[in-house]
């Protein structure tokens, strides 16, 4: 089989930095991959192009699979997400982000193993907002029965593939009766008619919160919109270590972008100490969603050989210095390298 073709957006940032570090370990395992470089965000404008570039648009709808490093978004003013835009550009409808506990970084949690699915498409990242009148501005909140329901079912069909237990809904639908009212009537409606042998559960998001922070080894796959998603999945981050140990991916019916999770973290770009995990351990995403797509044994067998050895490597003590470790970026990929 030939190699899979993959866009590169190494981001800006420490983007750069963690991106060569996840693509020499990709080499060292044999990943059947061929990398095509494309820019977004700031690293685009410096070059004279456009925030995201329709060629980068384009590359990632002809080759279907992408690895993004981080990119900058301004707070409050600025341009618009850079991320937000590539989502509903692409139609990246589901949003999945693994969280597990790892030998060797130590937290107050352990045996932490779930996986949260957030709708990427809507919600209030809709971004319909409007100055009503001076000092007065609005925010619409969108959800549809469309959006609902298949975010719900890739949900489901996850669970059921990877022999999950359990479906949690995150809702604030006492509230938000329509809104967050459609979101669980189209989730229960999935489970009754195509996912019955699943448990499910609702919960309100702020009660769902604290029963995170009080054990998050109740929970299995959990299921929300668009901004309860971005804010549990960090909160979820932070239960195993952050958003250096914490992989993403955005998957639509036609194309997938796997990403780093966490900031471009300007103040410490360019001095060779940022973790690259994030990003490989959604290289490792990507890996196992080409081998599922393309029946590809040797991209499967590649992302257990990374896999195997980063756990390996962080259960010896070998860290970058967000997890309290004294390695560099590239000495950190040389252990994981070491260990294939």
């Amino acid at each position: 089989m030939p190699n899979h073709t993959v866009v590169l957006i190494p981001g800006d940032g420490i983007g750069p930095e963690v991106a060569a570090a996840t693509k020499r370990i990709l080499a060292a395992a044999k990943a059947p991959l061929d990398f095509v470089e494309h820019l977004a965000g700031i690293a685009a404008v410096e070059k004279g192009l456009d925030l995201l570039p329709q060629a980068t648009l384009d590359a990632i709808s002809e080759h279907k699979f992408a690895l993004k490093g981080p990119c900058s978004t301004p707070i409050g003013k600025g341009f618009k997400s850079i991320n937000v835009q590539l989502r509903k550009t692409l139609n990246l409808y589901a949003a999945v982000r693994p969280i597990r506990s790892l030998d060797g970084v130590p937290t107050r949690y352990t045996g932490v193993d779930l996986v949260i699915f957030r709708e990427n498409t809507e919600g209030l990242y809709s971004g319909i907002e409007n100055e009503v009148a001076p000092g007065v501005v609005t925010s619409l909140k969108v959800a549809t029965e469309l959006a609902c329901t298949r975010i719900a079912r890739y949900a489901f069909r996850y669970a059921r593939s990877r022999g999950r237990r359990k479906v949690t809904v995150f809702h604030k639908a006492n509230i938000m009766k329509l809104t967050d009212g459609l979101f669980i009537r189209c989730a229960k409606e999935v489970h009754d008619a195509e996912f019955p042998e699943a448990e499910y559960e609702e919960l309100i998001i702020d009660a769902g919160c604290m029963k995170l922070v009080q054990d998050p080894t109740r929970f299995d796959v959990l299921l929300m919109e668009n901004l309860y998603g971005d804010l549990v999945s960090d909160l979820c981050a932070g239960l195993v270590g952050g958003l250096g140990v914490a992989p993403g991916a955005n998957i639509g019916d036609d194309a997938a972008v796997f990403e780093a999770v966490h900031g471009s973290a300007p103040d410490i770009a360019g001095k060779g100490i940022a973790n690259p995990m994030s990003l490989l351990m959604s290289s490792v995403m990507m890996l196992n969603h080409i081998a599922e797509k393309r029946n590809d044994g040797e991209c499967r067998t590649a992302a257990t050989r990374i896999k195997n050895a980063y756990d390996k490597a962080l259960a010896e003590g070998q860290k970058t210095g967000d997890l309290g470790g004294k390695l560099s970026t590239e000495a950190f990929a040389d252990a994981v390298i070491a260990r294939m």
